[in-house]
């Protein structure tokens, strides 16, 4: 008769086999200095991982670096030099790059004829191109080398489009296509190419919405613990909880369901009326 292991046996396995898949790895997370970014830095160090942070906050991140133990490089993502530059200054201090989390990114909220052109050009150069600049420095070191991996931080947003969510939903839905596209490129030379799209997390980027029983949050250590697991076990694309992975099926939901959908859930509505003295912070941050 096999032995038998109970849930407990079977869990502490699969964690000996993700800090065994991940121990050594050397790992470059950006916008890491709060957040998802942070906790994942955590988490990942946890696992035995070596790990360098970047941020455009050079305070926080230097902040952050320390109270981790860790690197902390100052990052300007929608600039190729700047990641460039991070990624090489990365590999000379740790060592060379098994592994980029591509993690920053911003989340302006509201009636997109209130946007100015300089915002949604911000959102687009942040949380796409910067995720496409990422990606492509950390491949040029990853393939001649014939191994590595790129995580990108998308949002179930990109499958979820709303009202007063546009700029957002658009940026993150190119990630999630773009991140599949590259994967299918690369991975027959040795790199992977995978995709997180957590639910709201409780971060800035939703201080000032209205969430309800529809809408729930997590936090950002479940999503942290999703990126953990797809660097433990490469996949293409993982939603953070796994439960809401049913989003890839909202590409073929007929227009009126999703229409009724967003009425039950209010989700027509939240993005569009924020609380703009609970959301003033963030919107400071991210120039909105």
């Amino acid at each position: 008769m096999p032995p038998s292991f109970s849930r407990r046996d079977r869990a502490d396995r699969r964690l000996a086999q993700q800090r065994d898949a991940i121990a050594g790895k050397v790992v470059a997370i950006t916008g890491a200095a709060r957040g998802i970014g942070f906790e994942t830095a955590t988490q990942l160090l946890a696992n035995g991982a070596k790990v360098a942070i970047g941020d455009i906050d050079a305070d926080a991140v230097g902040k952050a670096a320390a109270d981790l133990g860790v690197e902390g490089i100052e990052l300007d993502v929608t600039d190729s030099a700047s990641f460039s530059a991070f990624l090489d200054e990365v590999e000379k201090r740790v060592g060379p790059i098994d592994v980029l989390i591509n993690n920053a990114g911003i989340m302006p909220v509201g009636d997109f004829l209130s946007y100015d052109e300089a915002l949604i050009r911000r959102c687009i150069d942040i949380d796409l191109v910067g995720v496409m600049l990422g990606s492509w420095e950390a491949a040029r070191r990853m393939v001649p080398r014939g191994h590595g991996q790129i995580v990108n931080v998308a949002s179930v947003a990109g499958r979820l489009p709303n009202p007063g969510l546009t700029i957002y939903n658009g940026a993150k839905a190119g990630v999630i296509e773009f991140s599949e596209a590259l994967d299918a490129e690369l991975s027959p030379k040795g790199v992977r190419v995978s995709t997180v799209m957590p639910t709201f997390t409780e971060t800035g980027l939703i201080d000032g919405l209205a969430t309800n029983r529809f809408v729930k949050t997590i936090k950002p250590e479940q999503v942290a613990a999703g990126v953990v697991g797809i660097i433990a076990e490469p996949r293409v694309r993982v939603a953070a909880p796994g439960w809401m992975g049913f989003v890839d099926a909202t590409v073929a939901t007929p227009e009126g369901l999703k229409r009724w959908l967003r009425k039950v859930t209010k989700t027509d509505t939240i993005f569009l009326n924020p609380d703009s003295q609970a959301r003033a912070d963030y919107n400071a941050r991210i120039g909105q």
